[in-house]
């Protein structure tokens, strides 16, 4: 009886859960142009409105250029410091972890607000790659995390043993370390994707003039109406997210990239 009323419970806070989910997918598949919900026909063209409307295709191409090079431009960053303060291990050296987490830690207004006095300070605000770094620092510690914990699951003595042969730094980090945490920067960059491609309140303070991703083309698109393709796009992103969360999952051990640990302490 204990195992059904458990069953029960999950089911129904499972359900409440995705029932924002289910009634956003449910609009998107509206016949005609409203946000009714239970759907009034069925129809699939607000999706196809999504790539095939200029502004919309724009909106979709600037989100996904703006996550491909904030993601990579935040590994950039995280590989090099994670490494740094893995063979270098000094008491200071855990001020700049505390530097690179620290941007996602405060509310995301603040450190929106922090980036736009920023590049208006300098005379750089609403330039398209200023939200580019940006996003790459908002997000460096995604891509720091587990890139620390790639480091951390290496084991010391085949570093030591590849030194003894004489390989140099480069040279142990592109044979032997580089090898061991691919799956943390695969994970690390997909989190940093995925989060850049849904952000708005960043992108928004720094290039919201001048550049339109998604998120900002639905905040837009509300002046003028409401349509079911903004429901669309939800969907989308959701889909996306999903599909990218599962291959990190299906290729790499998904519990370890998030910091679980096994039974045995590895």
């Amino acid at each position: 009886m204990t195992s059904i009323f458990r069953k029960a419970y999950f089911f129904l806070v499972g359900l409440f859960l995705a029932l924002p989910l289910i009634v956003v997918a449910g609009v998107s598949v509206n016949q005609k142009q409203t946000l009714a919900f239970p759907p009034q026909g069925f129809s699939l063209s607000w999706y196809g409105e999504i790539f095939l409307n200029a502004e919309w295709r724009n909106a979709l191409f600037a989100s996904v250029t703006l996550a491909v090079l904030s993601a990579a431009l935040a590994v950039a960053i995280a590989l090099p410091l994670s490494w740094f303060l893995w063979r270098r291990i000094a008491p200071w050296a855990n001020i700049f972890q505390l530097l690179g987490v620290a941007p996602f830690t405060l509310p995301p207004v603040i450190t929106a607000l922090g980036m736009l006095t920023f590049w208006a300070t300098v005379g750089f605000y609403g330039q398209p790659w200023t939200a580019v770094v940006s996003h790459a620092i908002f997000f460096v510690t995604l891509p720091l995390v587990t890139l620390s914990l790639g480091f951390t699951s290496i084991d010391r003595s085949l570093v030591e043993a590849a030194s003894t042969m004489g390989a140099d730094e480069r040279t142990i980090f592109r044979t032997v370390v580089l090898p061991l945490i691919l799956p943390y920067i695969v994970s690390g960059y997909a989190f940093a994707f995925v989060l850049s491609l849904n952000e708005y309140i960043v992108a928004y303070m720094t290039v919201g003039f001048t550049v339109e991703t998604l998120p900002i083309k639905i905040f837009n698109a509300l002046r003028y109406g409401y349509t079911p393709t903004m429901a669309s796009v939800t969907v989308l992103f959701v889909t996306t997210a999903a599909v990218i969360f599962s291959l990190v999952a299906r290729f790499g051990d998904l519990p370890k990239l998030l910091g679980a640990m096994s039974s045995d302490g590895k």
